[in-house]
């Protein structure tokens, strides 16, 4: 009898959805509950001075007194499953967190604060960008540094400064990399995890010490353009270039193919789905889509978010 091979998913489906998310998590208890077992898996502990020895607070549910003489001393050092988290402070149900952060978590191309706003009907839009953004800051966890075969690139993000409103215009913006546009630098491995930062300049100072920090010189190949920037990387990697001026985009393996689909897929968010998005806030967009894209195989990347909350 012949075996007929079956044919891999095209893309890992999370092993929960949005109504199963509603329903696990329909009470505060239930939400307070599933944090304190992914924050403290060994056991909750003082989130000041990480001592294990606290006191349950048998008249608060989920709240904790660490007396620790280095930390709260006589009076007790009070915290709850929130404190310290992106939670804290807020006057929103942790059910409606929990939902906003599965809906970013499968949102390919990210989705607006003012899609948010309209499916959890918030009070405010303010209140949406404010539980967006946070989540953001809390997709964090970069695997460094990159191995294999790894790729390095740098692009540019934001409208023309010729086209700009007379009043939003930056000065002395001369040159090919003049054009008020934000310079984002990146480096992804083949099958593995991307890292990108905003970089203030594409100088060579600037991409050497990224690609340093970011890439183990014990990789098989450094595949890059032929920027100057990336010049004085031979004595220490593998480094191959390939050059885009002259029409040459593939040669064997040595190409930058992978790390402009990133590219391609964080432009296509930010002019589809954000339209605009300021040089303040750009950080925590590439944590969006950097973590959404190394978790792309996380069934669970719901779980992973909450982690890191």
């Amino acid at each position: 009898m012949s075996k007929t091979k079956q044919s891999k998913p095209l893309t890992t489906q999370p092993n929960i959805t949005l109504a199963e998310i509603v329903k696990k998590f329909s009470s505060e208890d239930a939400c307070k509950t599933f944090l304190r077992d992914q924050r403290w898996p060994n056991g909750v502990e003082c989130p000041r001075c990480h001592s294990k020895k606290v006191y349950t607070l048998a008249s608060r549910p989920f709240h904790w007194v660490c007396k620790n003489k280095d930390c709260g001393g006589r009076n007790g050092y009070r915290f709850s499953v929130i404190t310290k988290t992106v939670f804290e402070n807020t006057n929103y149900p942790l059910s409606t967190w929990f939902q906003v952060i599965y809906l970013l978590g499968q949102s390919k191309k990210g989705m607006s604060s003012l899609q948010i706003h309209r499916q959890i009907r918030s009070g405010s839009y303010k209140t949406a960008w404010y539980m967006t953004h946070r989540i953001r800051a809390a997709m964090q966890g970069d695997v460094l540094p990159l191995t294999g075969e790894v790729e390095v690139d740098e692009t540019f993000l934001g409208g023309k400064n010729k086209n700009k409103h007379w009043d939003k215009k930056e000065p002395n913006t001369h040159g090919p990399h003049g054009s008020g546009k934000i310079p984002v630098i990146g480096a992804i491995s083949r099958k593995g995890n991307v890292v990108c930062r905003m970089i203030e300049h594409t100088d060579k100072p600037t991409l050497d010490r990224f690609v340093r920090d970011a890439v183990s010189q014990t990789v098989s190949l450094l595949a890059t353009d032929e920027a100057y920037g990336y010049g004085g990387l031979d004595n220490s990697y593998p480094h191959q270039v390939v050059h885009h001026a002259d029409k040459q985009y593939v040669v064997g393996a040595i190409h930058t193919n992978t790390i402009e689909g990133f590219w391609s897929l964080l432009k296509r968010g930010i002019v589809g789905t954000y339209h605009k998005v300021s040089k303040d806030y750009l950080p925590l967009y590439l944590n969006e889509f950097s973590f959404r894209y190394n978790n792309r195989n996380n069934p669970d990347i719901f779980r992973e978010i909450i982690a890191g909350c």
